[in-house]
């Protein structure tokens, strides 16, 4: 409770605007951050001991997560009629410089999406994104050193893509690391999820709320290339698009920028009411990114994330931490 207080007894905007940030897309939900409040400034940790060994060694996804995090915490304070500056220092922290500033215009950002942003891992309903709503996706800001390419479906590349994804299955499903920690952030019933408030929901995949001992027997079995495949094949014929966003130098802080770059499409997307997950799979095994990258013709380029993208009911949200566990004591 006496950290609890000291939390609460800190700047209430500096409160709100990690509170939005925490509302972020991270890998398997791991929520990997830590908050610093300074006087006039937030700093972003990677929180390593949420870190995924097997699927992510280098802490590329880990970064990129914290990147949604920045621009989802610039976001909250422009609403609060706050400017912004993002560095990121020699050790790999991410420093947001923070001022009022009259100047700011509220009230037109982005950031009533937060709170309802989404990976909705549904099949969706098969319907083509109209080419003027991939024109305003493809005119948002994107970051130095950073590229974001789309994929209609019915095209080549989009098939090329797909059968990387499905490559990517054949690697993963059959890599006793991977499934092993896959399986640790399973979150197989309402009680599970609701006891770590972080982790893969059962309610996100559209699975029943059934004993745990069930549960994991259920997984046990559907966890494999077959299945995964046989879903997947049905989830990339019912999506629009795919978008893979990639990196010049494959660098902390270029992974950062992608972050930043790729929530400001989620965000966009979502007040469009176009849904996306993520098909990360290619980019997750080096020598398939490598011969994604040669496919598309972009062989200069780091393949680093793919979605999905297309029109999907709405799906149960992954709960989140609460906020103020993630806040570093004062210096």
């Amino acid at each position: 409770m006496g950290i609890m207080s000291d939390v609460m007894a800190q700047n209430a905007d500096y409160l709100f605007m990690i509170e939005n940030a925490t509302k972020a897309p991270s890998g398997h939900n791991t929520q990997p951050w830590l908050f610093r409040i300074g006087e006039s400034e937030i700093d972003i940790y990677p929180n390593f001991s949420r870190e995924l060994i097997a699927v992510d060694p280098r802490h590329r996804e880990l970064f990129i997560s914290l990147g949604c995090a920045t621009e989802n915490l610039c976001v909250a304070a422009q609403q609060k009629g706050y400017r912004t500056e993002v560095r990121v220092t020699n050790d790999s922290v991410i420093r947001i410089l923070i001022a009022k500033d009259e100047n700011v215009q509220t009230g037109t950002s982005l950031f009533p999406q937060i709170a309802v942003r989404q990976t909705n891992r549904s099949v969706y309903n098969g319907k083509i994104i109209p080419e003027d709503s991939i024109f305003q996706l493809k005119s948002i800001a994107v970051e130095p050193s950073v590229n974001v390419h789309f994929y209609k479906n019915g095209t080549l590349d989009y098939a090329r893509i797909a059968d990387m994804i499905y490559a990517g299955n054949r690697l993963q499903m059959n890599d006793k690391a991977f499934k092993t920690e896959l399986a640790e952030w399973m979150r197989y019933n309402k009680k599970h999820q609701n006891k770590t408030r972080d982790g893969l929901s059962y309610a996100t995949f559209g699975a029943p709320n059934v004993p745990l001992f069930i549960a994991k027997f259920v997984m046990s079995k559907a966890v494999n290339e077959r299945i995964q495949n046989k879903g997947d094949r049905e989830k990339i014929a019912s999506s629009s698009h795919f978008v893979l966003f990639t990196t010049k130098d494959d660098t902390v802080e270029q992974w950062i920028a992608l972050g930043r770059t790729l929530e400001r499409l989620l965000l966009r997307s979502t007040k469009m009411n176009i849904a996306n997950a993520y098909f990360n799979q290619p980019n997750e095994e080096a020598g398939l990114a490598r011969d994604m990258a040669k496919l598309l013709q972009i062989s200069n380029e780091y393949p680093t994330i793919l979605i999905r993208l297309g029109y999907g009911k709405q799906m149960p949200y992954s709960l989140r931490r609460d906020y103020r566990l993630c806040i570093l004591p004062t210096e």
